[in-house]
This record gives C-alpha cells, structure tokens and sequence, in this order.
C-alpha cells in the first residue's frame, strides 16, 4: 500500500477484525504506550470493533502526563525568578502543580510562552539577551533529538543566556517497569511507532527474551493498528513473542543513526520521577557535564513540597490499572475545561480521549 487512503479502507479493517474473531476466545490485555495510539484507537472506533475478550489498555504514553507534579512546581519556580522567560509547549501550561499552574503564574505575571518548536525558544534567547530563556524539555525518543540539535546550535552560536530543564523521558525502561511490577497483566506491547523510527526496533529485544510477551510496532492508521493487534494474538496463541516491525514505511530495525548519535552527544541517562509510578532507572536524560552551564537545575529556587489530589487517579490510569471511568472525578469535578490531573490536559492523555470519544 502506498496512500494513506488505504491504511483507512474500511472493507480491509471489517476483513482484519473478523480474523481476529476466528483467532481466540481467550482473554488478552494488550497495551499501547504511545499517546497517538490511544488517540487513533479512540478515534476509529476500533475498541469496539473488537471481540470482547480483546481488551486494549492505555499506558504511559503521554509526555505531558508522566510528568510528575514535582516538575510541575519546578517550572512555576523558575518562572519567578526576575527577568525570566519559560518557553513550554502549549498542554503544559495547563497542568495542574501542588497549589498554582503556569497559566496561573502567567496570568499574575510570570513570562511564559507557548511555542510549537524548541528552535523558537533558542530565538528568543536572541531576541531577548538580557533575558535568562528556559526551555521546558518534555518528550520521549521523538522530540529529544529536537532538543539535542537546539543546545548544540546553542553552543555553535555562543548564545549564553539559554537554558534547558530537560524532563526527556525513553520508553524502553517504562515498559520494563510495568512489566516488573507485575500489577497490570500484559500479554502484548503494541510498540510507539513515533519512538521506533528514532530507536529502531532492538531496544524491545528484552520483552519477548526476558518476559516471554510479544511486541509489534505499528503506524497510525486503523489497518495499521488492527493489523498489528492480530500479529500480538497469532504470537499469543503460538507461543512464539518476538518484536515485529508492521510499520516498515517508516520504522528500520537500527532507527534513526544520526538522530541517536545527538542525543548521545549531548545527553546522559539518569532515574527520574514518573507521575503515579515513581523514580525508574536510567528512564530519563538530562544535559551532559560539559552542557553544565545550560542546565536549568542549576538555579537555586525555592520549589514547594509537591502534593496530589487525592482523588485524582492519574497514576492507576497510566499504570493501566483502571480506566478513567473508574476514576470518582471524571466528568464529573474533572473536565479539559477544568483539569484536575494531567491524564485530562493532553488531547493525547487517555482521560481526555475517554472524554471526548468514549
């Protein structure tokens, strides 16, 4: 197939789910863990389409989700030092920290922009010199080589008044996390293919090697999605897991060779802190010693004691532990209008998908 038209033809999406009805009647629980997954699943319709012992759950596939409250507060405190810039993509701004947002702390003052690249926040460092520019860096394997280019132009053009509080996140050591916790049964990965054309598909070797559970990469479209969920239930009922690659027009098995080799340049692994899951290993990546000088974590601020709401079940939806309509405050306190956690901010959040579509 070359159009995307055919990726949505709906007689090869009938064809595909009525082979998947002819494959089990057992149980299954396969996961995406990329927040444009969860939205395309959503969108097409395709939870419904499929048998109901076929169930998809929705992982931590959303950068603006996993991004713990503690780094929420982070940003509004550097947003108060004087003559400051906080340069964030826009669904960040409206995520809720312990006691204020950065729409909040815009609306009393703070200097925040909204951008849609992490090039612009660098032309801001030129335009305003006497300015300190903080770029907040969210993403996974997708955008951080984005991220990488902008602190090695930074360096190129011997800007010093740019800075990056990196909250990169790698997908690989979050889904071995979910599967050493063992709280959520999972009998498939359906792999990010966002994350996969930067990482290839290598990474992923561990989870049929280690956990015996198969993983396919796929795209985006319905075909590429129910396709991919039938490749996970023939590997299920074979009892042969390997990391299958469905989505070849975009993903090679080595990825993305010179993306890697920048963040590799100007990147080095370290734990960090997930919403509702806690500190992993090596699942984050912050700047490298010799880009000291443009690390954000530098400035000493005063960052309250971060606290939840209670009632908010972000972390067991992210986990995969319910959906949110288990959760007391969907719809209900908790809406896009009036977030009470991060799973509502993102249209890629699975709330937020479960609100407009489900």
């Amino acid at each position: 197939m070359k159009y995307r038209d055919e990726y949505r033809d709906k007689a090869l999406c009938q064809s595909i789910i009525r082979r998947i009805k002819k494959l089990t009647n057992v149980n299954m629980n396969l996961m995406e863990v990329c927040g444009t997954h969860t939205v395309a699943i959503f969108r097409s319709g395709i939870k419904g389409m499929l048998p109901e012992n076929i169930h998809l759950i929705s992982g931590p596939g959303c950068p603006v989700c996993v991004t713990p409250v503690s780094a929420i507060d982070h940003m509004i405190a550097l947003s108060k030092m004087d003559d400051t810039i906080i340069a964030t993509f826009g669904d960040m701004i409206d995520v809720p920290g312990s006691s204020s947002s950065l729409k909040q702390e815009k609306a009393k003052g703070a200097d925040i922009r909204v951008i849609y690249s992490p090039l612009q926040a660098l032309e801001l460092a030129r335009k305003f010199p006497q300015k300190k520019i903080i770029l907040v860096g969210i993403g996974f394997e997708t955008t951080i080589p984005l991220l990488a280019s902008v602190i090695l132009e930074t360096v190129n053009s011997s800007i010093q008044n740019f800075y990056l509080l990196s909250l990169a996140k790698v997908m690989p050591p979050i889904m071995k996390e979910l599967l050493k916790s063992g709280e959520t049964k999972i009998d498939g990965f359906l792999c990010p293919g966002h994350v996969s054309t930067i990482i290839g598909t290598q990474p992923y070797q561990f989870i049929p090697r280690q956990y015996h559970i198969p993983c396919v990469i796929a795209g985006f479209e319905p075909v590429d999605i129910l396709f991919a969920i039938y490749c996970l239930i023939q590997q299920n009922i074979n009892r042969k897991p390997v990391v299958e690659n469905q989505y070849q027009r975009a993903v090679r098995e080595e990825g993305n060779p010179v993306a890697l080799r920048k963040m590799k340049e100007v990147f080095s692994p370290v734990d960090s802190e997930w919403r509702g899951i806690g500190k992993v290993t090596k699942s984050g990546l912050d700047l490298k010693p010799e880009y000291f000088s443009m690390n954000a974590r530098n400035f000493i601020v005063e960052i309250e004691k971060s606290r939840e709401n209670p009632e908010c079940r972000c972390g067991e939806v992210l986990r995969g532990v319910i959906t949110p309509l288990y959760c007391p405050l969907f719809k209900k306190v908790c809406t896009p209008e009036n977030p009470i956690g991060a799973c509502m901010v993102s249209s890629e959040g699975t709330c937020a998908a479960y609100y407009k579509y489900q």
